[in-house]
């Protein structure tokens, strides 16, 4: 699969301007890999004003960016979506709007491709919703939570919901259980976070006085002999955040298997928990063009409602 024979010269339109390199790229070169498009930025393979750029460059109206011409090896290219994803994509919206979308997100869907996953979740939206021009993903979740995930459907909107997540004025709430009684009275975990390669090439993240600052609100919803039902509000958006300061508690995710003790490991075999209890429950965001508040909010799945059955009996 080849994506253009030739380096191509784009001219960079005003309302082009505060989109990431990275991103811009993933756009230009369907099919193409992030990892790929780290690559060859890394490289110098792709440049603007003819000088380097690292993955985060923010393009501004005028520039000028070489595209260098881009072959894919068949291992590489993106897979194209297939009818049973499809059709959950497009069950998954919950509520659209001019510029916006949010789906609930599928557990074990990563939002990306790149890193052995050969299509995430926005590659094959495009291929779903080849009706929009352009689709972008506002803000994240891990490939194991499910729920509400907001996407912008033009540039401008992109821009003004980051802004809006930068300023926090957005408000993600989290539904998960977790092993033992989280006392109530602990509402707030206060405690910075540091990103570390585990040693197999995995990235995970641990409490580190070095680390950068992480908050996270905790609210009891429903108790239970072994367990709690705990709302989680991340006051920053810290990779891992809500696991790792819940574990840091004393009170790991069920289902978790990166930040985990023996007893949440043994009582999520118990209760039968086949997937990570973490689920983007509710979300607000204001609206692009007028600023009014809009709230979504998505059920939890049926497998983490079954859970909770189960540890009520």
């Amino acid at each position: 699969m080849a994506e253009g024979r030739e380096v191509q010269w784009v001219d960079i339109a005003p309302e082009q301007a505060g989109q990431r390199i990275d991103n811009f790229l993933m756009t230009r070169l369907k099919g193409a890999p992030r990892a790929l498009i780290y690559r060859i930025v890394r490289k110098g393979e792709v440049r603007v004003n003819k000088k380097r750029v690292k993955v985060d460059y923010r393009l501004q109206g005028g520039d000028v960016v070489r595209v260098p011409p881009l072959r894919l090896a068949p291992r590489e290219a993106v897979k194209d979506v297939s009818d049973n994803l499809r059709d959950v994509l497009l069950g998954s919206v919950i509520m659209e709007g001019p510029d916006w979308l949010v789906l609930n997100k599928p557990s074990g869907l990563a939002v990306h491709g790149g890193s052995g996953v050969k299509i995430g979740l926005i590659e094959a939206l495009r291929q779903v919703r080849d009706d929009l021009s352009f689709l972008e993903l506002v803000h994240r979740l891990d490939r194991d939570t499910s729920g509400c995930l907001l996407l912008a459907k033009s540039r401008e909107a992109l821009v003004t919901l980051n802004a809006s997540l930068k300023q926090h004025a957005m408000e993600k709430r989290y539904l998960a259980l977790v092993a033992g009684r989280w006392p109530t009275r602990k509402t707030y975990v206060s405690a910075r976070l540091d990103r570390y390669d585990a040693g197999n090439g995995e990235r995970r993240v641990r409490v580190d006085p070095n680390g950068k600052v992480a908050r996270t609100r905790f609210a009891v919803v429903e108790t239970f002999s072994r367990a709690t039902l705990i709302e989680a509000e991340p006051v920053t958006g810290r990779t891992h955040q809500i696991r790792v300061h819940a574990a840091h508690a004393g009170h790991p995710l069920l289902g978790d298997d990166k930040y985990v003790s023996r007893d949440s490991r043994q009582l999520a075999q118990h209760l039968d928990v086949g997937r990570l209890f973490l689920h983007a429950h509710a979300l607000t965001f204001p609206e692009p063009t007028n600023g009014r508040p809009v709230t979504v909010k998505a059920a939890l799945p049926e497998a983490l409602e079954t859970v909770l059955r189960r540890a009520r009996q």
